[in-house]
């Protein structure tokens, strides 16, 4: 099944002083190419979804999408371009501040989408949901456009609204771990 992988680096960076995290580096080099090594192998298409510093994310090498909302309107407003854009029946949407993807991800969200026949799958580690890294039926893109239009732009509500499962991934949760302050930059380098 056809996966279009959507790499969410369109936000502001206020936890990071303004900068750009996707750019910033993890053990010598910017995050979101540990993002992208890590998630190429899972899925047949690469999104980057961001709103500036364009020209530094198109030299990845793979297409960069803009959000339509304008004013940094979240990671929702990002999944809307993507599923307006992707060539697949499913997308994946993952961080760039999250060197440490697992292999299997893409693997484990689709079968349990299919196995319940959800809308989406999205991780879980513990008791914590963990929103941005979720695996879609792009068929869920109205509802999504209906719920931005409305003003909505909570990951976790618009999620609620559909047929959703939680994939535990409690035995890996160090994987999902998002890089928001220097610290959290330094101790996770120290981890990898």
């Amino acid at each position: 099944m056809s996966i279009t992988g959507i790499v969410l680096a369109g936000g502001k960076g206020s936890r990071m002083d303004g900068v750009d995290k996707g750019l910033v580096n993890f053990n010598g080099k910017p995050m979101v190419e540990h993002v992208l090594e890590r998630l190429a192998p899972q899925v047949d298409q690469i999104l980057i979804s961001a709103n500036r510093e364009i020209a530094q994310y198109e030299a990845l090498g793979y297409p960069v999408i803009q959000d339509d909302i304008a004013g940094f309107a979240g990671p929702l407003a990002g999944l809307q371009k993507g599923l307006q854009v992707a060539e697949s029946a499913y997308v994946l949407t993952v961080p760039c501040d999250s060197p440490l993807l697992p292999p299997n991800l893409a693997s484990r969200l689709m079968n349990s989408l299919i196995k319940h026949d959800a809308d989406l799958a999205v991780v879980k580690t513990g008791s914590q949901t963990q929103p941005v890294f979720c695996l879609y039926r792009t068929s869920v893109l109205p509802s999504l456009e209906q719920y931005l239009e409305s003003g909505g732009r909570k990951v976790e509500d618009w999620q609620n609204s559909l047929e959703a499962v939680s994939v535990s991934f409690t035995d890996n949760a160090k994987a999902f771990s998002n890089i928001n302050t220097r610290d959290e930059l330094t101790m996770l380098e120290g981890i990898a």
